[in-house]
């Protein structure tokens, strides 16, 4: 469970809900998370600074570290494409790949500012980002095509 105003992650027990351990977190603003259960490994976005960190999910050991973009509210996981999507208030989406232990940034797609809601939907291989309303502009949805 994620404890963003604890600085922390809680792991509870799936049987009793009740809390087993507690990992304390170097960083702030700890909001979007992803498990990877394929590599037993948490995704965990920070706003403060602007980091994903990935943990060993049984030991909560920090395994790797890579700058992202800004005010980061969703993540999500590709397995199929060994891919992260970071979808960013600051105006961005951060495309990570997964290699092993290694994560590494492949691009950094512009949007608009304060559009950071997404939905990704691996079995149409589409990432979705809620736009809002601007000026002369309407809310939207953009859809995002993934490439192998």
């Amino acid at each position: 469970m994620n404890l963003p105003n604890a600085r922390s992650i809680a792991v509870l027990d799936v049987n009793t809900g009740k809390e087993e351990h507690a990992w304390p977190l170097r960083h702030g603003g700890n909001f979007p998370m992803a498990l990877d259960s394929e590599r037993k490994r948490v995704l965990v976005a920070f706003r403060n600074p602007a980091k994903l960190s990935v943990f060993d999910w049984r030991t909560g050991g920090l395994m790797s570290e890579v700058d992202i973009c800004g005010d980061a509210d969703d993540l999500f996981l590709d397995q199929k494409h060994n891919r992260i999507y970071v979808t960013c208030g600051a105006g961005f989406i951060d495309v990570l790949t997964v290699d092993d232990a290694k994560y590494a940034r492949v691009t950094r797609m512009p949007t608009v500012s304060g559009a950071r809601t997404g939905l990704f939907v691996p079995e149409i291989d589409r990432l979705l980002l809620g736009v809002r309303a601007h000026f002369t502009e309407p809310a939207a949805i953009w859809v995002y095509r993934t490439v192998p």
